[in-house]
């Protein structure tokens, strides 16, 4: 499906503003026209009595100049026209086209005289409220930046303590893990044997040893602890496989 084109009327306009000081010709127009004609970006006319140079930084989606600025030397003063979008700061942009005015200005040095009064006092003007309009801004910034930076501060010793417990959890797993791994080594060990299993073995170890049994020598020879070898002859001797003698 084709994209629709918006309207004129929701485009929005760029507002159009301008500035001008006294000036004259000290060579001829056409000396001016020359030289700048050679740079690139701008283009050069003339219009009636007055030298236009023009600059279209950006065009709207009717292919209509939308950031541009217009720099009219004529024989009596010079003429700057430019575009503030609605988006833009208009300090910012007044700056930034005296900027381009006066690099203009500068390759024409020798063939157009200004105001340099009217010139400085305007351009002290511009710097004025670009400044302070920056200062406002930075302070701001600099507000958002501290809030941000005490926040990040307070991230940080959070990570360093919880990584230092998460250190200490870690060392507590591993031991957690050895006693593990031990306490079952230990249970294997001791339920290596089943109670039938073990019982036929003490039978055995009774015969051969004249019907007497050494709980601790058995123990030691058979890996088994001596609770439960005690625990199973009695056992043993409730279900009436061996008697006590006195």
């Amino acid at each position: 499906m084709a994209a629709e084109k918006p309207s004129e009327e929701s485009v929005s306009e760029p507002k159009v503003e301008k500035f001008k000081f006294d000036g004259s010709v000290a060579s001829s127009l056409d000396a001016m026209k020359a030289k700048l004609s050679k740079v690139p970006f701008y283009s050069v006319g003339m219009d009636g009595d007055a030298l236009v140079v023009g600059k279209v930084e950006s065009r709207n989606i009717r292919k209509q100049p939308y950031l541009f600025y217009l720099i009219n030397f004529n024989p009596g003063f010079v003429e700057v026209i430019y575009s503030i979008p609605p988006d833009v700061s208009e300090s910012l942009r007044r700056a930034s086209v005296l900027k381009g005015f006066a690099s203009v200005l500068s390759m024409v040095a020798d063939d157009y005289r200004i105001n340099n009064a009217e010139l400085m006092q305007y351009v002290d003007s511009t710097m004025d409220k670009l400044l302070s309009g920056l200062s406002q801004s930075y302070s701001s910034l600099y507000n958002k930046y501290d809030s941000i930076l005490d926040e990040y501060r307070a991230l940080k010793r959070l990570n360093i303590e919880l990584s230092a417990s998460n250190r200490n959890l870690t060392i507590q797993a591993t031991q957690l893990g050895d006693e593990n791994r031990r306490l079952k080594a230990e249970l294997d060990r001791l339920q290596k044997y089943s109670d039938e299993s073990l019982m036929s073995i003490i039978e055995d170890w009774i015969e051969v040893h004249n019907n007497t049994i050494d709980v601790e020598l058995f123990s030691k020879s058979y890996g088994i602890t001596a609770p439960r070898v005690e625990e199973m002859l009695d056992k043993m001797v409730s279900m009436g496989y061996l008697e006590v003698r006195g």
